[in-house]
């Protein structure tokens, strides 16, 4: 599977309207359940858990990035959704700086190795500073589209 599979334009917020980290995760919740990939029933569940990961340790990696993350028993394969923020948001990353770029992701809880193999391959496409300058120029969800589709990162299913 392809990270471009699951972030199609639908899929991508060109610019959050949050302020701070517990808004944009509420704000990326929502457009999941608005879309229609799990239910507004197991969406406080999966708030719960994203809240407490960001209490442990911020999903803030550095570089402006960010890929908060949860396990849910109501889903059978992996969803996410991409928010930016041209502004940027306190995540209280690791190396303090604000976070433009947020790949929300959830994965069935029996998917243990799937999800630690998406958290990888998303984290090492955002290495590069000129895929981040990208990023931040692109003008909306289809011209973030195609620069995921260039990138073209594997997320590994097995």
């Amino acid at each position: 599977m392809k990270l471009y599979h699951l972030l199609t334009p639908s899929h991508i917020l060109p610019e959050l309207l949050a302020v701070d980290r517990w808004q944009a995760l509420n704000e990326l919740l929502d457009h999941l359940v608005t879309l229609g990939d799990f239910s507004p029933e197991w969406k406080e569940e999966v708030k719960e858990s994203l809240h407490l990961r960001e209490t442990m340790i911020s999903t803030g990696v550095g570089g402006g990035v960010a890929i908060p993350h949860a396990f849910s028993e109501h889903i059978d394969d992996v969803v996410a959704v991409f928010g930016r923020s041209q502004q940027g948001i306190d995540f209280a990353a690791q190396d303090s700086s604000a976070v433009h770029f947020i790949v929300l992701f959830i994965s069935p809880r029996k998917s243990y190795q799937k999800h630690l193999h998406a958290l990888a391959a998303i984290a090492r496409m955002f290495t590069k500073m000129e895929t981040r300058d990208s990023m931040l120029q692109a003008r909306d969800a289809d011209q973030l589209y195609q620069l995921f589709r260039q990138k073209n990162v594997i997320l590994k299913c097995e």
